[in-house]
């Protein structure tokens, strides 16, 4: 079967194709570097030539209002008019938990107008909402640097590794569309404060993490129920404490 991978180079989208590929799919990983670009249409059409599946993992290079909005609506359009034309049979998308409850973030914002866009595609899809990535604590963090201090809410989050992400969308893809949403996150809630607080101290970084009220969170203030997802996600295998020992193990064989 052929599988096409918008955003294919990425974090998510390598870790997708390499487990496809195993399998034995013919699997394409289309970005701007491999000629295929969801912003202009150039070569759409000629990737999506007998695709059966196409999974979109792409994100915008740049978070400001105005361009995460164009970025996802502009790509968004333009892939799933093309797919149409291809006749591709099954459109993943890739999101986050809590798109429909921080309605005060542009980012969540720009991720709720791309699934209206698959909605209403009329192409058979599934819409994976996954809470925050292990690998994005550091970008965590800089969003509430001040100084030599992190200001972070103490909302509860359920992070996950990128290589659970990976199972789960690999997994979808290969399943009968659902036409609806499922979630998938890590085993362990904790607060955002108390995640960023743990991997500052494993990775040797002496900022302080604040516990802060009033600190947002891509623009908006999230609370206990924001982020977290609901009964019945899919359950990621690898906790944070197994993630950081590898992952630092990792860096220090680059």
């Amino acid at each position: 079967m052929k599988i096409v991978i918008i955003g294919g180079s990425g974090l998510i989208g390598s870790k997708v194709a390499t487990r496809l590929g195993a399998l034995g799919h013919e699997v394409l990983t289309a970005s701007p570097a491999t000629g295929v670009n969801t912003i202009t249409g150039e070569g759409l059409a000629e990737a999506l030539k007998g695709a059966s599946v196409v999974i979109d993992v792409a994100n915008s290079p740049s978070f400001e209002e105005n361009a995460v909005m164009e970025f996802f609506t502009t790509s968004g359009r333009n892939l799933l008019a093309a797919e149409a034309v291809a006749g591709v049979k099954h459109h993943i998308a890739l999101s986050v938990v809590g798109t429909d409850r921080l309605k005060d973030s542009a980012y969540f914002r720009a991720k709720m107008a791309q699934e209206n866009l698959v909605r209403d595609s009329g192409i058979p899809y599934t819409i994976v909402h996954s809470t925050q990535f292990f690998e994005f604590a550091g970008s965590i963090a800089q969003s509430g640097n001040q100084g030599k201090a992190v200001h972070l809410p103490a909302a509860l989050v359920q992070p996950i590794a990128a290589d659970d992400v990976a199972a789960a969308v690999a997994d979808v893809s290969l399943g009968t569309p659902l036409n609806s949403i499922i979630e998938i996150a890590g085993p362990k809630r904790l607060g955002m404060d108390e995640w960023i607080r743990r991997y500052l101290s494993v990775t040797g970084d002496p900022r302080q993490v604040v516990t802060d009220v009033e600190a947002l969170y891509f623009g908006a203030k999230p609370d206990d129920k924001s982020l977290v997802p609901g009964e019945g996600a899919r359950i990621g295998a690898i906790g944070f404490d197994e993630w950081i020992i590898a992952d630092t193990l990792r860096k220090k064989n680059m």
